[in-house]
C-alpha cells in the first residue's frame, strides 16, 4: 500500500451568526421591567408581550400597547436595539393566557377591560375569540397586526 498523501489542512470556517431561541421563555421574571412604562411585567403576567432579539434576549413588555409603542421607536426605549434585531414579537391571549405570534393575533379596541396602564390593546389567538370578547366587553374594533400604526396608539393614550 502506498502512503497516504498529505492533506491540506481544512479552511477556518467563519462563526456561526447568531440563532435566536426556540421558544421566548414563557413568563417574565420578576426584574424584567416593560421599557416604554418602566413597570415590573411579572407583577401582570396575564398581560405580557415580548420581543426576542437575534442574540437570544428578551424584552418585556406590560401589554401590547407598549410593545407597539417600542416597535415605532425601538432606539428611544432600548438604544442600543434596532427593529431589524427583533426575530420574535408575542404577546397573551387574553382568554387561554397562552403565548401568541402576535403577528397572528387578533386585536380588539374599545372594550370595558383596561390593561396595567389603561387602554389597551386585547389580544386573542383566534377571530371568534375576540369576536365573542367585542361583544361581551363593548369592543369597538378588531385589528390585525399590520393595523396598530401611530393613530391608533394615540387614540389609546386619549383619555376615556
Amino acid at each position: 500500500n502506498p502512503p497516504a498523501a498529505p492533506q491540506a489542512p481544512a479552511a477556518p470556517q467563519a462563526p456561526a451568526a447568531p440563532r435566536p431561541q426556540a421558544a421566548a421563555p414563557a413568563r417574565p421574571s420578576a426584574g424584567d421591567k416593560c421599557p416604554v412604562c418602566g413597570m415590573f411585567v411579572a407583577r401582570y403576567p396575564d398581560w405580557a408581550a415580548s420581543a426576542a432579539f437575534q442574540d437570544g434576549t428578551v424584552a418585556w413588555f406590560d401589554g401590547a400597547k407598549d410593545l407597539f409603542r417600542f416597535l415605532e421607536r425601538p432606539e428611544r426605549y432600548l438604544p442600543s436595539r434596532r427593529a431589524a434585531e427583533v426575530v420574535r414579537l408575542t404577546v397573551t391571549d387574553y382568554y387561554s393566557l397562552a403565548p401568541v405570534d402576535a403577528h397572528a393575533a387578533w386585536f380588539v379596541v374599545g372594550s370595558d377591560v383596561y390593561g396595567p396602564m389603561g387602554v389597551e390593546l386585547v389580544p386573542f389567538a383566534r377571530e371568534s375569540d375576540a369576536r365573542e370578547f367585542m361583544s361581551d366587553h363593548r369592543g369597538t374594533g378588531l385589528l390585525r397586526f399590520g393595523d396598530v400604526g401611530p393613530a391608533v396608539l394615540r387614540r389609546l393614550q386619549e383619555p376615556g
